[in-house]
């Protein structure tokens, strides 16, 4: 009976390590820092037609430091039943489909699981609607809220023309230009209600639903996208990106994987095969990131301490406009002065703890970052009162404990690499072993002698 018994138990480990092994990776998509960062994308029913309906959807960016950049923004789903899309404002199917079908008036979009596209700035005003036609592009709420949504309107045939018979859509996906979000099923939800300009009146939608979609770094890209170098005054060690932080060098086996600044062929390489795919063309470097963040502890008063911080742009094929750099440091919560960025405190523990500071180029100054050559950097200062309690040069307590650029983790340098200070340098780190030995061969040649 007791063998029984082990037996069932021993199962029953086996099977609970196979579930929890075999478990889809759920937390994947979770950002200690900007924890309940998604994109919510609203289906708003306005009004029913003779075949279906005609909808407002909208996607508004609630991550805090994660915006959507050129080329933009591409929505997909799959229908649930046969619907058509009649016609479209401030949006655009990229592929009709199939509408042999029907005689006259073709639809604007046949297929089961069609592929939406922003508008382009300067889209005829018979064609727009509010919060469209940007090219895709949303940036978030700290940065820019009027410019935190996009929306388009959609005409909706063979829908059903009630509640109980419009069948919601199914399998959601956004492209913010390249994999990343994941999004849930769409769920139907309290209907929306929408506000005069006066304030005085308030209509609702006939039917409304929500679709949550959460952004991966791991689902995005294979390899990350941004690395960080360190320096101080105290020390003329400057620590590099490490090695191979976003790749490695292999023009051998893959010919134009990176390209020299003085190489005679960059031009023909920044127009090659992957500039239609966006694919990045980085400078030759032992990282091979396409940006490269370096914190430079510069001075350090009596009750003040300076950094200077340098963005670097490595791609020769894009330009990052409106980028945005996202630091963590205990000190951050005394920014006394900032020049030439932007700054606004983050606190994604409730508000307890303010260490953790997002930084952006001011407007038509230096929010936009050019490509990789000698215009390719931004940089600022930042200027913190010292806390007596906790500050120190000692042991990298100067240096960010993480450091983000549009919303993707950089790669960081190892502890043990950190510039010390001079009184804390390898060479001291065991100041007793020397004197210690020698003392004990003096004290055993004395007594041997004795």
């Amino acid at each position: 009976m007791a063998a029984v018994g082990g037996s069932a138990a021993a199962c029953a480990v086996l099977l609970a390590a196979v579930l929890l092994f075999s478990a889809p990776a759920t937390t994947e998509a979770y950002d200690s820092l900007d924890p309940n960062g998604n994109i919510t994308i609203k289906w708003d029913i306005i009004s029913w037609t003779p075949d279906g309906y005609v909808a407002t959807v909208t996607m508004f960016n609630y991550q805090q430091f994660r915006h959507i950049a050129a080329p933009g923004w591409s929505l997909g789903w799959a229908w649930a039943k046969k619907e058509v899309i009649w016609s479209m404002v401030g949006a655009q199917a990229t592929e009709q489909g199939d509408c042999s079908k029907f005689k006259s008036s073709p639809p604007h979009c046949c297929k089961k699981e069609p592929n939406i596209v922003d508008l382009l700035p300067g889209t005829p005003f018979n064609q727009q609607i509010a919060n469209c036609c940007k090219a895709g592009v949303i940036k978030t709420f700290n940065q820019d809220p009027a410019n935190a949504a996009s929306s388009f309107q959609i005409s909706v045939g063979l829908a059903g023309t009630t509640n109980k018979t419009v069948k919601v859509p199914r399998n959601f996906t956004l492209k913010a230009p390249g994999p990343g979000y994941t999004c849930g099923r769409a769920i139907v939800g309290k209907p929306t209600r929408f506000y005069s300009s006066d304030g005085r009146r308030a209509t609702q939608a006939l039917m409304t639903w929500n679709v949550t979609c959460t952004y991966s770094q791991f689902l995005a890209q294979k390899t990350p996208s941004c690395c960080v170098s360190l320096s101080s005054f105290y020390n003329d060690t400057i620590v590099n990106c490490p090695t191979c932080s976003c790749g490695c060098q292999n023009n051998v086996t893959h010919p134009g994987s990176c390209v020299n600044d003085n190489s005679p062929y960059l031009q023909s390489a920044i127009n090659g095969p992957g500039k239609i795919t966006g694919q990045p063309l980085v400078q030759c470097t032992s990282h091979m990131c396409p940006i490269r963040v370096h914190w430079h502890v510069k001075l350090n008063y009596k009750d003040y301490w300076r950094v200077k911080v340098t963005i670097t742009n490595f791609n020769y094929r894009r330009n990052y406009s409106d980028w945005n750099l996202v630091a963590q440091h205990p000190n951050f919560n005394n920014i006394t002065k900032l020049f030439s960025f932007n700054y606004k405190p983050l606190t994604p523990y409730g508000g307890r703890i303010n260490d953790t500071a997002m930084f952006w180029g001011m407007k038509f100054y230096n929010d936009f970052l050019n490509q990789a050559g000698p215009l390719g950097n931004a940089q600022s200062e930042v200027l913190m009162q010292k806390d007596s309690e906790t500050f120190t040069l000692d042991k990298g307590w100067a240096f960010p404990r993480r450091v983000y650029f549009n919303g993707d983790n950089c790669v960081m340098p190892s502890p043990d690499s950190y510039p010390w200070l001079p009184n804390a340098s390898p060479l001291t780190k065991q100041p007793l072993t020397l004197p210690v030995l020698v003392f004990s061969i003096v004290l055993a040649t004395l007594l041997a002698y004795v």
